[in-house]
């Protein structure tokens, strides 16, 4: 019986993606059983330094970074990610090889006070570490002041309660992969809140000669799902920038072609540009790559590809 090392992060919300992982191992490989599965927590720079803004000390991948050597270095044989914190390109070793079913892509807000934002007339105070939503909460909004916060699920909706917030901004997925859904206060629609490209999609990585762990990926992985993220990190790659920039993008498959929409903010934030393109399924990465590379035209100098 073969035995399995799955490296990840050891919050709770990333705990609750590998028991998921493991959960479509063993329903869809014979050879695979529970008890051959073994879970090991990697601590991250982005765990380690979370009090400091993330473009300070390196970006989202400083989330993957370690998990990632220790998957180049056999520690471990699969290696459990957010696609969304994971580099658009991909390091020359490794491999996603699967990318699981999407949850929820939307973005929420936790709150027990805010039901509807269109129609505040007084401030209200939300928690979030992004660019991206917070310029488009103030597009919602002009009385919404946004404040910087980092941390895992449990530890914003804790500072949520103890800093008399009205709100934090979250992303459904993981909210609903805690079981959390009883605190969500406002659902966003797609056309209100763009989300992260790859938001709500696990990845799966692997090493690239491992052909063993690769056939085991290839039956969890959901092709609509890997179609989609690729359309959409093709986007995030022609655009550039880096952790502060402030773009969206959602693929979805309709009528067997491929609807890709994607938002960029301006570096000042006071404009935004939006492009949607169909097409073939068939050519979701040149989709992808041909939206950013519009997006980059429609912002000109507004924004200066880093």
């Amino acid at each position: 019986m073969t035995k399995i090392t799955i490296g990840a992060r050891g919050s709770k919300l990333s705990i609750a993606y590998v028991e998921k992982v493991i959960e479509l191992l063993v329903q869809r490989n014979k050879d695979l059983n529970k008890e051959n599965i073994h879970f090991k927590a990697i601590k991250t720079s982005g765990d380690v330094n979370k009090n400091i803004k993330l473009s300070e000390i390196g970006g989202k991948k400083l989330f993957c970074k370690e998990i990632e050597e220790k998957l180049r270095n056999k520690e471990i044989d699969i290696a459990v990610h957010s696609l969304k914190d994971i580099e658009t390109e991909e390091e020359d070793e490794l491999i996603i090889g699967a990318f699981i079913k999407r949850n929820d892509c939307r973005d929420v807000i936790i709150s027990s006070k805010i039901k509807s934002l269109a129609g505040l007339k007084k401030k209200v105070v939300i928690g979030s570490s992004s660019r991206r939503r917070e310029l488009q909460l103030k597009k919602i909004n002009k009385n919404i002041l946004v404040t910087s916060m980092r941390g895992n699920i449990d530890t914003r909706i804790k500072k949520l309660e103890e800093n008399k917030l009205d709100g934090i901004i979250l992303a459904a997925a993981g909210v609903k992969s805690l079981n959390l859904d009883n605190k969500i206060g406002l659902s966003f629609k797609i056309e209100e809140v763009l989300p992260a490209a790859g938001q709500g999609i696990i990845a799966v990585q692997c090493n690239k000669n491992d052909n063993t762990i690769k056939s085991f990926l290839k039956n969890i992985n959901d092709q609509e799902t890997e179609i989609c993220a690729r359309s959409e990190r093709a986007m995030l790659e022609a655009i550039g920038g880096d952790c502060e920039t402030a773009v969206g993008g959602l693929a979805v498959v309709e009528n067997n072609n491929l609807k890709l929409t994607a938002q960029l903010f301006s570096d000042t934030g006071s404009k935004s540009f939006k492009y949607e393109m169909t097409g073939k399924i068939s050519d979701a990465v040149k989709i992808g790559k041909s939206v950013g590379e519009k997006l980059l035209k429609l912002a000109g100098l507004e924004f200066k590809k880093k």
